[in-house]
């Protein structure tokens, strides 16, 4: 085995595909290579503590200096799996950077060997269907009087062009929408498709004002579709996901098909309602009576979507139902059922704004570097050995605590509904002296007392600790070499 100053110096840790951190005995431990160009300076008192990696390549070293003060250094490297990927780069036909765009995550082997064959077909398929639509449109826009097939077209031409250019740019958001946040709605749909209806209002206030403003009719037609585009983009994919909640028995296509009958119903009734609308003189003579009347209806619509996502209850465990029952367990000891705890889940909250204030893929520096002594550095890595994930907590007296956590190698959405049990913990019992790591030590011997309990009182809620949809961040990641400690 190196030596700490060995593997410092000839970059040995630096080559390691993920965080490493090398402790020793005391005797054994050599210095870290002097600040400076280059060199290896060895000193008895210096020593590395840990370095945290990141996908880009970006390495973080913390290292113990000979005055107890806690040093970083950043540095560049290569690892073997950067080097594996950008030779499975040049040998593809498809760069990394769009594959994680348009391809779902973990491609080839998470989807059916039939997905790309299918969305090739579907590519083509796609475009032709759009180019008859932009040319429909140019023959909508003549039959009402725009330009003629007799006359000259140019005007019609122009006004199709303008058309179809609106709907190019919402598309464009769609596809932003796609390929950037398709993680996003598995765990929260019922939030997505709110926020989706919230968009596609801002867009449509855009639509509304464009007879004020004819001369810019393209500009705000354009960033009305787009907005009502990004809102679809948010909509589908929530709604796929609430459909197959609806599909107990994997008749998903038969959800999917009633569905159907259900919006397109609506669809004519609505369509019928809002030509009675269009037709009463008040609203074609006045454009405030129409700008009202919208805006009337359209709070309508948000408050039935509320009421209707409200009453929906999922049994998977995400971020918001995860604190819910872990408040719910640190505080009386017991586990609500999952109609009881969808039932107290706030759709329209963000996770910023709840408490205990908890930080995922945090780095150790912003974590314990700092005002924090030398050696509660050392502490804390021990108290979690045995941890896949560090939390450390700072106190901001009445108004609660803030907590940041790392995770390490093999980490799961478990290690995840640990930390926010240790959080709550830490929450409820706040810190009475200013010794924090009794604090945690504390809460730490807390969590391995209360989170088997936790976990019986959620089976006999009936929750399945299967469907626990908490995910880990991809970086930082930490991956501990303690010889006394499990991974």
């Amino acid at each position: 085995m190196l030596s700490a100053a060995d593997a410092r110096c000839h970059g040995g840790a630096a080559r390691r595909l993920r965080l490493r951190l090398r402790l020793q005995p005391r005797s054994c431990l050599a210095s870290p290579p002097a600040s400076g160009e280059g060199g290896c300076r060895e000193s008895e008192k210096a020593r590395p503590l840990l370095v945290e990696r990141y996908q880009d390549g970006i390495s973080k070293r913390y290292v113990l200096d000979g005055n107890s003060k806690v040093q970083v250094q950043s540095e560049k490297h290569e690892s073997l799996v950067n080097r594996l990927e950008k030779e499975d780069d040049a040998n593809s036909l498809i760069p990394r950077a769009i594959k994680d765009f348009v391809l779902p995550a973990g491609f080839p082997g998470s989807v059916s060997d039939d997905y790309m064959e299918y969305m090739l077909w579907q590519l083509p398929t796609n475009v032709t269907g759009w180019i008859c639509h932009t040319l429909v449109t140019s023959t909508l826009l003549k039959a009402v009087g725009v330009g003629s097939f007799t006359g000259t077209s140019a005007a019609a031409s122009a006004a199709a062009i303008r058309w179809v250019s609106k709907d190019g740019i919402g598309a464009f958001g769609r596809l932003l929408i796609g390929g950037g946040f398709g993680t996003l709605f598995d765990d929260d749909p019922k939030k997505w498709r709110m926020y989706a209806d919230f968009i596609g209002s801002a867009g449509s206030i855009f639509e509304l004002i464009t007879p004020l403003y004819p001369g810019y009719f393209l500009p705000l037609a354009s960033l009305g579709n787009l907005a009502k585009a990004v809102g679809r983009g948010f909509r589908d994919p929530s709604f796929r996901v609430i459909q197959n909640h609806f599909a107990k028995s994997g008749n998903l296509g038969e959800v999917a098909a009633k569905e159907e009958v259900w919006e397109v119903g609506a669809q004519l009734l609505g369509l019928s309602i809002g030509i009675l609308i269009m037709d009463t003189a008040g609203i074609k003579s006045s454009y405030s009576t129409l700008a009202s009347t919208w805006l009337s209806i359209r709070l309508l619509h948000l408050w039935f979507r509320y009421q209707s996502l409200s009453v929906l209850k999922f049994r998977t465990v995400n971020l918001k139902r995860a604190r819910i029952l872990v408040r719910s367990h640190v505080a009386h000891h017991m586990v609500p059922d999952y109609k009881t705890c969808n039932e107290e889940e706030n759709i329209l909250t963000w996770e910023r704004f709840l408490h205990p204030q908890i930080s995922f893929g945090v780095p150790m520096e912003r974590m314990l570097c700092g005002e924090e002594p030398s050696d509660m550095v050392d502490r804390i890595l021990k108290l979690y050995r045995n941890e896949k994930y560090v939390l450390f907590v700072k106190p901001f007296g009445s108004s609660g605590t803030a907590c940041f956590v790392t995770f390490k190698e093999a980490a799961t959405s478990m290690s995840v509904l640990r930390s926010i049990w240790q959080a709550h913990w830490l929450h409820k019992n706040q810190l009475r002296q200013d010794d924090v790591f009794s604090w945690l030590e504390d809460s730490v011997l807390a969590l391995e007392k209360g989170f088997t309990d936790f976990l019986k009182q959620m089976e006999i809620a009936g929750w399945d600790q299967n469907q626990v949809i908490l995910k880990v961040p991809k970086e930082p990641v930490l991956v501990m070499e303690y010889p006394d400690q499990e991974v």
